[in-house]
């Protein structure tokens, strides 16, 4: 097998849940073999070997179960790109013109000057 092709989750190989106990991997490894025995279906046997292999190892299985986490799921539909609104509205204008002057300012005490007379 190439490193280049996807994980494959050991648990379906061998037929298995992911709360299997290890009595019932090590039952399911031996019902695979005698069903697919390396004389007659070694693709197969290396498939389970390797499935069992890893599952057999409780920190190797562990590493399994990490790698068949569940992804975040995409959005349900397909997300529009927003569009942009150029059409000059009444409220765009009054903000623009309280922006730029000083009409909103309440406290005219700090900018004023003494002159001096």
């Amino acid at each position: 097998m190439s490193k280049s092709k996807l994980y494959v989750n050991p648990y379906t190989v061998l037929g298995l849940e992911r709360t299997a106990t290890a009595a019932d991997i090590k039952r399911a490894y031996f019902r695979l073999v005698r069903e697919y025995p390396p004389e007659r279906d070694p693709e197969n046997f290396k498939r389970i070997r390797a499935s069992y292999e890893r599952l057999r190892d409780p920190e190797q299985r562990e590493d399994a179960d990490m790698r068949l986490l569940n992804t975040w799921p995409g959005p349900g539909r397909k997300l529009r790109s927003p569009t942009a609104d150029l059409t000059l509205h009444r409220e765009d204008i009054i903000a623009a013109a309280r922006g730029m002057t000083d009409l909103e300012r309440k406290d005219w005490r700090e900018y004023y000057k003494k002159v001096k007379g």
